[in-house]
This record gives structure tokens, C-alpha cells and sequence, in this order.
């Protein structure tokens, strides 16, 4: 039973007339005649009396045409919701991201996303690099969007914007330059390791020949905010992005060391094999026209 010979019975039932029915579905009188005929055969039933030049419904086919609305109603019904989802009309869209992107720098674009696609329904979620790594890996997310590099083949990853870490403190009296001897000297308030902030801040002291494992860390703390207000309150010294410390900078809490540790990228992050939904490329869209790095 195919979808094509149901249109062909329901239209047929509903005239009562071959000829009208084939009109109305543009197709020829023969085709719809074949289309009822291998039905009825198929099935070893009857749908039609056939008398002289009439034709009305049986037993059978007047108990079979609600079926058979039924059926093509539900059809249908899929197909405007695949129609829907790839119109950008239906459909959720799942994105982790690193804490600092998800606090700072990806909610004006999810606002720009609502607004242009306003029936996605965005699930949002925040995790460190790390973690947001494993579950775009396992399938549990659409996209990720991290701060450090991840090392996995079977993941995509590209820059989507760019970022500053800086060193900040909490005495106003900051040195002009800073050296490997202040550095080691001085208490450090860490994000945990995993967090793209942490790799990026360890990956650029081993360029400046500082090995991590040398510095003092007091504190290691689990979020952005955790460490900026730790920092505020006089217990060392931390690098954070320029995103996090730029309103404490500007309120005076908070002095940054003139002396930026580089620029670092944020990523997108995929899988490669699995599919990539309609509303996911929306959204990397949206990030490649307000961003200037290149994707």
C-alpha cells in the first residue's frame, strides 16, 4: 500500500467518478483505475460497486476511507514538520560553551538567534573546555564553543573570534613590565584545570619559559567570577579574559598589568561525522557575520 494509491482511492470516493477524481490529481484516468485496482487485488477486497457507467463505495470502502484519510493526514503531518525543521520554523538547537564565552561573549548572539528564528528553542549549556569537548564527542550537544584547543580527531574545530587574557591584581600599585621572578613570586588564583583560561594562561608562560608547576597558587576555583572576586579581595594575582575583568577594571576593584598575555581565539567545535542541523548553521551564520576572524 503506497501513499499515492491512497490519494487516488480518497479522491475517487469522494466524487464517485474516475474521470473527476483524475482531473483533479492531474494524472491520467488509466493510472488512477491501475492505482485501485492493484489495491483491491492486493488486499483480495472490493472498494468499489461498479455498476453500468456508476461507481460508489462498498462495505469495505466506506469502513476504509476514514483509515485512509487518517493515514495521509499523518503523512502529511510529517512531512510540513521536516519541511518545518528545515525552514528554521521547529526544532531545538544544543550548544556548550565555555563559561567565559557563555557569560560574556556568546549571549548577545543568542539574542540576534531569537529574534531572527524566534520557534528554535535554544538549550544552552556550560561546561569547561574539556568537558564541552566530551559531550559535542558524544552526540549530546549540536556545536561547542571553547576557549582552549582540543586534541581529538574525531572532532572539527575552528576560530570563531578573539579574545585577551590579562594578569590583574588588586593593589592599584601594578609593576610597569613583569618578569619570570615576579611571576613566580607572586600567590596566583587559578581556574581549574581543564578551563580553556588556565590552558591558554600555562601554554603562554611555557612559551615564556615559566613552567606552570612553579608558580604559587593559593586558590583554584571553578569559575570566572569565583576568581575575579577572590582576586578583589586581595588573594594574589590571576589572568582572566578581558571580557571578565573589564567592568571591575573600569569600577577600580581591579588593575590589570600593562603587559597583555597575547591574544588567544575562542572555537567552534563538532563533530565531524555526525549531522549538522539547519538551526547549527544558522548559528555559525550568525557568529561568522559578527565575527572578523575568518571560518
Amino acid at each position: 500500500m503506497t501513499l499515492e494509491q491512497l490519494r487516488f482511492f480518497i479522491a475517487v470516493a469522494e466524487r464517485e467518478h474516475v474521470t473527476a477524481a483524475s482531473k483533479a490529481l492531474h494524472v491520467t484516468q488509466s493510472a488512477v483505475s491501475a492505482a485501485i485496482a492493484t489495491l483491491e487485488e492486493q488486499h483480495a477486497v472490493k472498494l468499489f460497486h461498479r455498476v453500468g457507467r456508476g461507481i460508489c463505495l462498498t462495505e469495505a470502502g466506506r469502513l476504509f476511507l476514514p483509515e485512509a484519510r487518517a493515514v495521509l493526514a499523518q503523512a502529511e503531518a510529517a512531512e510540513n514538520m521536516l519541511e518545518a525543521f528545515s525552514g528554521l520554523k521547529q526544532g531545538t538547537l544544543r550548544v556548550v560553551a565555555s563559561q567565559t564565552i557563555a557569560a560574556y561573549w556568546l549571549p548577545a548572539l543568542l539574542v540576534k538567534f531569537c529574534q531572527k528564528y524566534p520557534q528554535i528553542v535554544m538549550d544552552i549549556a556550560i561546561s569547561n573546555t574539556e568537558e564541552a569537548a566530551h559531550r559535542v564527542k558524544n552526540g549530546e550537544v549540536d556545536l561547542g564553543i571553547v576557549e582552549g584547543l582540543v586534541d581529538d580527531p574525531t572532532l572539527a574545530q575552528w576560530p570563531v573570534a578573539t579574545d585577551s587574557l590579562s594578569i590583574v591584581q588588586a593593589d592599584a600599585h601594578v609593576p610597569a613590565t613583569i618578569d619570570a621572578t615576579w611571576l613566580r613570586s607572586a600567590k596566583w588564583v587559578m581556574r581549574e584545570p581543564g578551563s580553556g583560561t588556565r590552558t591558554t594562561l600555562e601554554h603562554t608562560l611555557r612559551q615564556h619559559g615559566i613552567d606552570p608547576a612553579e608558580l604559587d597558587v593559593t586558590l583554584v576555583l571553578p569559575s570566572n567570577e569565583s576568581v575575579r572576586t577572590a582576586i578583589e579581595a586581595g588573594a594574589g594575582i590571576g589572568a582572566l579574559s578581558a571580557l571578565v575583568i573589564a567592568p571591575a577594571v573600569q569600577a577600580g576593584t581591579l588593575h590589570a598589568v600593562p603587559q597583555p598575555l597575547g591574544t588567544r581565539f575562542f572555537y567552534g567545535l563538532r563533530h565531524k561525522e555526525r549531522y549538522r542541523s539547519p538551526a547549527a548553521e544558522a548559528l555559525l551564520e550568525l557568529i561568522a557575520q559578527s565575527s572578523k576572524v575568518q571560518t
